[in-house]
């Protein structure tokens, strides 16, 4: 199963009466023991005889599991009898794991339609229309679908690794914990027909995603080792902060001479105002606002703020980042390792389900077990199982090696060597022509010179286009000629065409597709093409008039605008021709690819601050009564309570449309609250308008995503683009596009990870709670 658990633990006594066996409560081991390793259910001899063809097809089925287990990283600790093992790779099928994604997402997302429903084209409160709300009931029973499917889900993770698992397993107690307060908190809801203030369950819901995530559970296991570290740094920070704000308020301290008070009047005043001024400028957000009153009396003030921003932003902050990029490294690789150890002990459980006597073996029970698998039983496996296809195929080749028909342990372990290696794409064969001109084309158009003559081209075209663009930069879309553009455009577009045609030549069309970047211009100019034919069948051949049919569905400028768009993307194909751009490049496809955990638990944290920020500050900012105000900004504090139109405040600035009034608008300011540009702005408006209090929830909002995520962040691309550039320092700019790098948490620290020992794996396959090796 997906489920954290250790795989290297202390020896744990489990008894062969465990769920899943057969059992007629003797428990004993019998005492005649073969040297041989052979699998055993917890049940006597005489009570699971079956013939040897069953046998060998429940071997079988196992073996496959088990190796599906290790592709993915699983654990082995679940039933193993037939019907269980039908159910398991059942229920991970791909079918099941994206029906249950599938239900995680629409049970997330309900918190944009539940009131306060998100469902407005603007979330301004000036304009903000009353939104859509949902009738009671409709998405009350959507979300008991959801809890049903979970509840269901559940129940067989239960079932399949059994009650002595279960009871060990932290993440499946809480999964029945969370599903059991979403039910009792649903059934409060429906009782009070849907007009209950607070939905706890709300808060909860993101449980679903973490726990559905083998790898978002290790980070986060990660992310709670590394707290320690990263809160002595936080202590220094608050230490760094509180001292500075006990110099400043003496510095700045309240003078006789009103015009000398500037300073202390905005900044310094008391000690909450000292310490949100000086916390802002450790951020930079208030720079060099908060020291320019000062600043203005004596230029020596400013040794205090630059001192302060020195020790704090550049020093202890960066300090931060490598605290947490070391710390949190170290843990990953644990995780890492624990991964890697998982994939080794299927891999050696699927061994030794396929070496027990009386399967293909020459030797007999009185002779001893030889531990060897034949080559046919093997590749009848491999066939069973749900792989890629270069790594079965590898595997496969390898294995056809072994010239006596047998594998031994350590040679089937090496067989799945592959699992952890880079993918290496290999391109089909060129065709062979014999036409001279053929051959000719061929050989110009697999050439690197045309692939830069292209770029060349591409490049010609893009500064067109912005020459254009900056001749009509100040027309309107009907004072527009288009002709000129037309005509570049007719001629760039029919120069695409040509180069992909003469490469479909040179490669032919599965070499010519095997490569991205061709993909990836092919599609592009088909496209390009298609836009262009259209305006020609529209508008008929370019002339110098503005636009000769104005009354078209989409108008000329539209259309022409449209090309000059995906031209401009077009020109993206260089990328993967500069080694350097390439590297950065695969870095950020591989940060989506293989990083998602990381970004569903920054996800799940914006989600429970959103629900927070609903719950404490919905309807606190509400826009003056006297709207004219606010096109006014030249009146300052002219209105009682909250409301200020000073410059460089919330009203000032006019930001009605950040609020926690809906779910959409509290992740944007989320979201603007961690990028920390004026986020000052949103927590003076917010104390301002409920209570000083609000700070805390601003600053454990900053401390968590921009402090911590962030670095995380960074830490994490750090690691990934030196090894991808380590990988490619042996490559040409010719390989990068030839070779597609696959790289994965587990590959990014393979260097780094020891590889468990033989007695390891056999210690914890004794443990096995359903699979009982005897020796």
């Amino acid at each position: 199963m997906e489920e954290e658990e250790p795989l290297l633990t202390s020896s744990i006594k489990r008894g062969s009466g465990d769920y899943g066996s057969q059992d007629n409560g003797q428990h004993d081991q019998p005492e005649e023991e073969e040297e041989s390793r052979r699998l055993s259910y917890s049940a006597t001899d005489d009570s699971f005889r079956v013939h040897e063809d069953a046998d060998a097809d429940l071997y079988i089925q196992q073996a496959v599991v088990f190796i599906e287990d290790a592709i993915q990283y699983r654990s082995i600790n679940h039933r193993v009898d037939s019907g269980s093992l039908r159910l398991y790779r059942w229920y991970y099928s791909k079918i099941c794991q994206w029906g249950l994604g599938f239900t995680i997402a629409v049970v997330l997302a309900l918190a944009f339609i539940e009131k306060p429903s998100s469902l407005t084209y603007t979330s301004d409160i000036r304009f903000k229309p009353k939104p859509w709300e949902p009738p009671c009931g409709l998405t009350e029973g959507i979300e008991m679908v959801c809890l049903c499917i979970f509840i269901l889900d559940f129940t067989v993770k239960s079932y399949l690794i059994g009650w002595e698992e279960f009871r060990m397993n932290k993440w499946l107690i809480g999964y029945i914990v969370v599903i059991a307060a979403s039910v009792i908190d649903w059934m409060l809801s429906v009782s009070m027909v849907c007009n209950e203030n607070l939905r706890v369950r709300r808060l909860i819901r993101p449980f679903f995603l973490l726990q559905n995530s083998s790898l978002m559970k290790k980070t986060l296991k990660c992310i709670k080792r590394t707290l320690p570290e990263i809160a002595s740094v936080i202590l220094l920070l608050a230490l760094h902060l509180c001292l500075f704000t006990m110099i400043g308020m003496l510095i700045f301290s309240k003078s006789d001479d009103p015009k000398k008070n500037g300073e202390w009047e905005t900044y310094f005043k008391n000690l909450p105002k000292s310490l949100s001024s000086l916390l802002v400028l450790l951020t930079t957000a208030n720079n060099p606002d908060v020291m320019i009153p000062a600043y203005s009396l004596n230029r020596g003030y400013s040794i205090f703020f630059i001192l302060f921003s020195v020790f704090g932003t550049y020093l202890l902050m960066n300090l931060m980042t490598a605290i947490i990029y070391n710390q949190f490294r170290g843990y990953l690789l644990m995780s890492v390792q624990t991964s890697i150890i998982r994939r080794r002990l299927g891999i050696r459980a699927a061994f030794e389900v396929l070496c027990c006597p009386g399967r293909g073996h020459t030797s007999t029970q009185s002779e001893g077990h030889v531990e060897r698998v034949a080559v046919n039983m093997f590749l009848q496996v491999l066939g069973r199982v749900h792989m890629k296809s270069h790594c079965r195929q590898a595997i496969i080749k390898a294995a056809q090696q072994f010239p006596d028909g047998f594998i031994n342990g350590e040679a089937f372990q090496r067989l799945f060597i592959e699992l952890d290696k880079d993918f290496m794409k290999e391109h089909p064969l060129k065709p062979e022509y014999s036409s001279p001109v053929l051959q000719h084309i061929q050989y110009m158009y697999s050439h690197f010179y045309i692939v830069v003559l292209g770029n060349v081209v591409a490049l010609a075209n893009v500064i067109c286009i912005c020459t254009v663009l900056v001749l009509n930069s100040e027309k309107s879309a009907s004072e527009k000629n288009n002709f000129y553009m037309e005509i570049l455009n007719c001629i760039f577009i029919l120069y695409y065409l040509i180069e992909m045609l003469l490469k479909i030549v040179a490669f032919g069309w599965r070499g010519y597709l095997s490569y991205r970047n061709n993909i990836f211009d092919g599609f592009f100019t088909v496209l390009l093409l298609t836009i262009q034919i259209a305006i020609l069948i529209t508008y008929s051949i370019p002339n110098k008039d503005v636009d000769p049919v104005p009354g078209r569905v989409m108008p000329l400028w539209e259309m022409v605008r449209l090309v000059n768009m995906l031209i401009v993307f077009r020109f993206l194909r260089i990328i993967p021709e500069i080694k350097l751009m390439a590297v950065v490049a695969s870095t950020l496809v591989d940060l989506v690819k293989n990083l998602r955990a990381f970004a569903g638990i920054l996800l799940v944290v914006y989600y429970v601050f959103a629900v927070l920020g609903i719950w404490l500050f919905q309807g606190a900012i509400t826009p003056p009564s006297n709207m004219s105000l606010i096109s006014n900004s030249s009146i300052e504090n002219k209105t009682d309570g909250p409301f200020s139109m000073d410059c460089g405040t919330f009203e000032q600035l006019e930001y009605w449309p950040n609020n926690f009034d809906d779910f959409a608008s509290s992740l944007v300011l989320l979201y603007n609250i961690m990028v920390v540009n004026n986020w000052h702005v949103f927590t003076d408006a917010y104390t301002r308008y409920t209570t000083e209090w609000s700070l805390v929830y601003f600053v454990a909002w900053w401390l968590t995503s921009s402090v911590m995520w962030v670095n995380l962040f960074v830490a994490l691309i750090l690691e990934n683009f030196t090894y991808k550039w380590d990988r490619s320092n042996a490559l040409s700019v010719e390989d990068v596009e030839r070779i597609a790098y696959q790289s994965t948490v587990q590959l990014i620290f393979r260097e780094h990870i020891q590889e468990p020992t033989e007695e390891e794996l056999l210690a914890q396959l004794q443990q096995h709670p359903h699979l009982h090796l005897s020796w």
